[in-house]
């Protein structure tokens, strides 16, 4: 009997658009993380529905967080690189690493924005106090 792996179909799946990354917009993907600074890598795709549902909440977390956290989106079908570098298996994943570059949270899917914000939080790193997303995502019972 012939024993069949997924994984390079999987890779497939993860493996055309664009790095966007909003403080360090003249990084390339292999300088991210952002070390000195807590970063969020978003890897997904431009095509992907639920990627492109996280797009506001990634613009949104980019204003909030600017100068205290890197928010990072790395499209993995046009750099299919960073999908194995960083070990991708589904998109979107975000991956949320310390100010010295080690990963300290991982999670797979879409992430609401409230999430987010708690994941920031837990690594030291608070939003503006204007900010209204806790309450937008609650008001939208989204967690």
């Amino acid at each position: 009997m012939r024993k069949t792996t997924m994984w390079p179909t999987a890779l497939l799946l993860v493996a055309s658009s664009s790095f966007t990354c909003g403080d360090t917009a003249t990084q390339s993907p292999e300088e991210v993380p952002n070390k000195g600074m807590v970063t969020m890598l978003d890897l997904g795709a431009h095509k992907c529905i639920p990627c492109k549902m996280m797009a506001p909440i990634l613009q949104k977390m980019e204003k909030a967080y600017k100068g205290k956290a890197a928010i990072i989106f790395i499209d993995v079908w046009e750099h299919r690189d960073q999908a194995e570098r960083f070990h991708i298996r589904a998109i979107p994943t975000q991956i949320f690493f310390d100010k010295d570059g080690k990963e300290v949270y991982r999670h797979l899917g879409f992430m609401s924005e409230r999430a987010i914000v708690r994941q920031l939080k837990e690594m030291g790193v608070d939003q503006d106090k204007n900010d209204e997303s806790e309450k937008t995502d609650a008001h939208h019972g989204l967690d």
